[in-house]
């Protein structure tokens, strides 16, 4: 996962082509509790998607959670349908390595969510996390529907707010909207919990040792 020098954005018209006519397989269970990793998930469910770098590491943070009914890795916010690990390693597919969240908003709020996001990574470094760099390792957050849009930017300026005052420099983390049943991409089965099926597997996330001041929620 180390050192792959791809530090700027692919154009689009210059992306892999990928593949529509074929999705990775994914698991039928998650590894750590047993819940499904695909739609459909329990009514009343929410969906979360963010990118800290190394998805190994990220992934665990969140299924540790009380309230997140399962997690998963995959590609999102670039360009290449359906792409594997060593094209998106390219730097050539515009997708970041990302976590998908489902989590229950009556146990845990997307405020949370979003303040273990802030803290847990260094949102700082735009195309890099420590020593993995290249577009594929940003820092991201695509809100799945509407009302967490408002969410992100307001934890981000708070934030942003602290690190400032810590002399932390300014976030560069990607932030968009994104269809999770259309532009959320699966990774390679052996990727889903890999910390949890690896235990002394590489896990590379930092973070700035500021603390979000707003998502206090449960």
């Amino acid at each position: 996962m180390l050192f792959r020098k791809n530090a700027t954005m692919v154009a689009p018209e210059d992306a892999l082509p990928g593949r529509t006519d074929q999705t990775m397989p994914v698991p039928e269970a998650h590894f750590v509790n047993g819940n499904t990793l695909t739609a459909p998930f329990p009514e009343g469910m929410e969906i979360a998607v963010v990118g800290m770098g190394c998805f190994w590491g990220a992934e665990r943070l969140f299924w540790q959670l009380d309230g997140v009914f399962s997690t998963f890795v995959g590609y999102a916010g670039g360009f290449t349908p359906n792409c594997t690990y060593e094209e998106n390693c390219t730097g050539r597919t515009g997708h970041a390595e990302a976590v998908g969240i489902v989590f229950d908003p009556s146990v845990i709020s997307f405020e949370r969510i979003m303040q273990v996001f802030w803290e847990e990574h260094d949102p700082t470094q735009e195309m890099r996390q420590g020593n993995d760099i290249g577009s594929q390792y940003r820092t991201g957050v695509w809100a799945t529907q509407d009302s967490q849009l408002p969410i992100i930017e307001a934890t981000r300026d708070a934030f942003q707010a602290k690190l400032t005052e810590a002399n932390k420099g300014d976030i560069t983390t990607e932030v968009g909207r994104i269809d999770f049943a259309t532009d959320f991409y699966y990774a390679e089965p052996y990727h889903q919990q890999y910390l949890a099926k690896n235990p002394n597997g590489y896990c590379g996330i930092k973070g700035t040792g500021v603390s979000c001041p707003i998502g206090t929620g449960a």
